[in-house]
């Protein structure tokens, strides 16, 4: 190992690269629009807070393009600038949806942030009024209250009391408030009722997905080291970034890449997917390698039947491979009886493959159905003995071929 090469410093990067990926607040605006964005929702919600101007806003864009990331983003730098003039109430459309539940969940979060004793028995209309008097008495005190509702198009259905009792209250000057709402669905303030939109500001905030250039950008900016004074190791830090620009410019690596985009192009993703890859690194060389992409886009793709196919059994694999065939030769509908019959012209084909009682079959047959490898083609004949109920295969032929070869019991060719 080189002098400069020592635990240290690859410690050292390691922790750099968790800080980074763990807490994105470095790389958000690297995304389209991020920054653009940003700025206007800062300029909003400090209006709110330090000129008490009520707002609202939506932020819209499709799931995994920067929405969350640049609103929290936003939040953390208001609190540490502002930490006792602000109080965040966060509801979720997939938990709160329902006006009764969402007003509840309000009253909840603002006893526990003003130390206050929260009554479970509360009604909708008493909570309601708790909800104004806290607003009004915020207020007083110059806080603000900054309303988050995520999934923000859910609250749009039903008959919105929670929406419009919000934006209502908001038309008060002994109000300080604002609502930040975020959805994937760029007509979501289309879906509010006539009531509720007029109260609504119809600020919009667009946000684009991100391209591929754009992730391979963040990436970069992930994990290349820096060569001042903020990281001691210059030398290892020209070393691993030369090795990750070679990375990068390969092809195979390049593959790799598109197979994550191309299932989930989303910020999330793409920072899980370096993350596994630098808990991969190799602690002797303290440099990347393509080894350690192919790891993580294997830990981040489960393939669940292919996890199951390893750990099956050699019978189990001879009746499964029987079913691909009885299927290969067009054979729609096929039994235990029929799957034996094909096994037996396996082995006979093949002499050198075990060959196992029909008792012994049987039972991995019914292990295949728990694993759900296989299935009934249908519910009738429940009544019919096992060996007689047609079944169909649940692996598709790619999964098979892959887990033989991955098996560690299977016979080779």
């Amino acid at each position: 190992m080189d002098h400069y090469l020592d635990g240290a410093s690859i410690e050292d990067a390691v922790t750099l690269f968790r800080r980074r990926l763990c807490d994105s607040s470095s790389l958000d605006l690297l995304l389209p629009n991020a920054s653009e964005n940003y700025s206007k929702l800062r300029y909003l919600l400090s209006n709110t807070v330090t000129n008490t101007c009520n707002n609202s806003v939506l932020l819209l864009g499709p799931r995994g393009c920067g929405k969350s990331m640049v609103l929290e983003r936003v939040m953390k730098e208001l609190q540490h600038q502002h930490s006792d003039m602000i109080s965040i109430v966060r509801l979720n459309g997939l938990l709160h949806s329902d006006d009764r539940c969402a007003l509840k969940e309000i009253a909840k979060q603002l006893c526990l942030e003003h130390h206050l004793t929260f009554s479970k028995t509360a009604s909708f209309d008493e909570n309601s009024q708790f909800m104004i008097a806290m607003l009004r008495e915020c207020a007083l005190a110059h806080k603000a209250v900054i309303f988050v509702l995520d999934e923000f198009d859910l609250f749009a259905q039903g008959k919105q009391r929670v929406l419009y009792n919000l934006l209502d209250t908001m038309q008060s000057v002994l109000s300080q408030a604002a609502v930040v709402g975020i959805s994937c669905r760029l007509d979501a303030d289309q879906l509010l009722e006539k009531r509720v939109r007029s109260r609504f500001s119809h600020r919009k905030l667009l946000f684009s997905p991100p391209s591929t250039e754009d992730l391979q950008r963040l990436l970069e900016q992930a994990l290349i080291l820096p060569t001042d004074s903020t990281f001691p190791h210059v030398e290892y830090a020209a070393r691993f970034n030369a090795r990750l620009t070679d990375i990068i410019e390969n092809k195979s690596f390049k593959d790799i890449l598109s197979n994550v985009v191309n299932v989930d192009l989303s910020v999330r993703r793409l920072l899980d997917f370096l993350f596994r890859a630098v808990c991969d690194l190799d602690r002797d060389s303290g440099l990347l390698s393509l080894r350690n992409f192919r790891t993580a886009v294997s830990s981040i793709q489960r393939q669940p039947k292919l996890e199951t196919l390893r750990d099956a059994s050699v019978l189990e694999l001879y009746l499964l491979v029987s079913m691909k065939r009885l299927e290969s030769k067009d054979c729609d509908s096929y039994n235990f009886n029929a799957i034996m019959k094909e096994y037996m012209d396996l082995h006979n084909a093949h002499p050198t493959c075990d060959l196992y009682s029909r008792q012994i079959c049987l039972r991995a047959f019914e292990h295949l159905l728990e694993r759900q490898l296989i299935a009934f083609i249908d519910k009738r004949g429940q009544n019919i003995a096992l060996e007689f109920r047609p079944v169909k295969l649940l692996v598709a032929s790619h999964e098979l071929n892959e887990g033989l070869k991955t098996s560690p019991v299977c016979p080779g060719p």
